[in-house]
C-alpha cells in the first residue's frame, strides 16, 4: 500500500455498496490494479452529478482503502464529497446506489445530481 492510503477518507461506503461494486467488478472482470472512482462532473439537473466507476489510478487522485475496496478521488472533488455515503437500495422503485451527500444544497428527484 502507498502512504496516500493511510489518508482518512472523506467518503463512506456501506457493506451493501461494497459487496455490489464487488459484484460489478466480478462480473464485468475489471482488471486488479483498477480502483472505484468516485467524483463529481458538471451536469444534471441540478448543477452537478455523481461519478461512480472502475478505473486507473491517475496523478491527480488520492488513494484510500475503504471497506477493503481501494478508491481513487481527484483532490480538486473532495471538498464536494466529504462526509458522503454511498449505498445500495434495492426496493420495489428504485435499484441502484444511493448518495447521501451532506454538502448539497439541493437534489433532484433521480438522486445523481447535486447543487452545492
Amino acid at each position: 500500500m502507498t502512504e496516500e492510503s493511510t489518508l482518512t477518507a472523506p467518503i463512506g461506503l456501506t457493506d451493501g455498496a461494497v459487496k455490489q461494486l464487488n459484484l460489478v467488478k466480478e462480473s464485468q472482470n475489471i482488471p486488479a490494479e483498477f480502483g472505484l472512482r468516485i467524483g463529481v462532473k458538471g451536469g444534471g439537473c441540478s448543477g452537478f452529478s455523481y461519478e461512480l466507476g472502475f478505473d486507473e489510478k491517475k496523478a491527480s487522485d488520492d488513494t484510500y482503502v475503504i471497506n477493503g475496496l481501494e478508491v481513487f478521488i481527484q483532490k480538486a472533488h473532495a471538498i464536494y464529497l466529504i462526509g458522503m455515503e454511498i449505498d445500495w437500495v434495492e426496493g420495489l422503485n428504485n435499484r441502484g446506489f444511493s448518495f447521501n451527500n451532506p454538502n448539497a444544497k439541493s437534489t433532484c428527484g433521480c438522486g445523481t445530481s447535486f447543487s452545492a
